[in-house]
């Protein structure tokens, strides 16, 4: 029962977070539009004083409250990071104790085992984001492949979501190693998972991908 709970949670806790997402992307998508200011770009020209071509009070707004959903985003995250360890020991010591106490069948020496993991489980553990494209590059390799800012990666080639992991060490060899060759990507964008094929590569510009990530 509490499993169940516990589940029941973790999911309205997720519908939370993709809201959240969804508010984050349109905010992203305001200010990195052309002409605009970005997400720290200067709101003084070069001579110091205010810029005449856009907002800035709301700019400053809208910083500020993209700065709160991104606390509360991680927050929600590392409560649903929390509440999945919890129903991933218990499943495996559910497991365990069936293992313990399983009855051989009349027909085999083989164990049976009454217990699988549960497919609400797995599919939680799979969707956690754990990065946010926060720039992009005009004609770079992931512009012209499709990833968009404010794109919160989900999976990239074999780099996923884990606890006490470089992510970014991992992202950035991942690029290495599949330079020239297409990686399937999912990311999550205003909510909704997509997939998508990424191919680092050189181009006119810095690195493989012409885009930068940062660790949700």
């Amino acid at each position: 029962m509490v499993g169940a709970n516990l589940k029941a949670e973790t999911m309205k806790l997720m519908e939370k977070r993709s809201a959240l997402e969804t508010e984050m992307n349109v905010i992203i998508d305001r200010l990195c539009q052309p002409g605009g200011p970005g997400l720290s770009g200067n709101l003084v020209d070069s001579e110091g004083f205010p810029r005449s071509d856009i907002d800035i009070p709301v700019v400053r707004a809208e910083r500020h409250r993209l700065a709160e959903l991104r606390n509360d985003h991680k927050e929600i995250t590392e409560k649903i990071n929390e509440n999945i360890q919890v129903l991933h020991s218990a499943r495996l010591a559910t497991k365990d104790s069936v293992v313990g106490n399983a009855v051989p069948s009349a027909t085999s020496h083989n164990v049976v085992l009454r217990d699988s993991p549960s497919s609400m489980d797995v599919d939680m553990m799979a969707s956690i984001p754990f990065a946010v494209v926060y720039e992009i590059a005009d004609a770079s390799p992931t512009a012209e492949d499709g990833l968009q800012l404010g794109d919160q990666l989900v999976k990239f080639g074999t780099v996923e979501y884990q606890v006490g992991e470089n992510l970014l060490q991992k992202l950035a060899s991942e690029t290495q190693a599949n330079q020239g060759h297409a990686v399937p990507v999912i990311v999550m964008r205003q909510g909704a998972p997509i997939n998508l094929s990424v191919t680092p590569r050189v181009w006119p510009g810095r690195g493989l991908l012409g885009c930068s990530f940062r660790i949700l």
